[in-house]
């Protein structure tokens, strides 16, 4: 199951394709694996909208 998936495309087009109101993740780099052990952003509704965090 490790390194499965991959962020290749950068924070501006996650946001609009998730249309995502709040972002807390900062500087989004690119990251050719994501491991269940390293921080990955994540995109969750809340009650104030869609918000992306890490």
């Amino acid at each position: 199951m490790c390194n499965l998936y991959n962020i290749t495309t950068n924070q501006a087009a996650i946001l609009a394709l998730f249309r995502v109101v709040n972002r807390y993740v900062g500087n989004l780099e690119p990251m050719p694996g994501v491991f269940p052990d390293y921080p990955a952003p994540v995109i969750r509704n809340t009650e104030a909208g869609t918000e992306m965090c890490p």
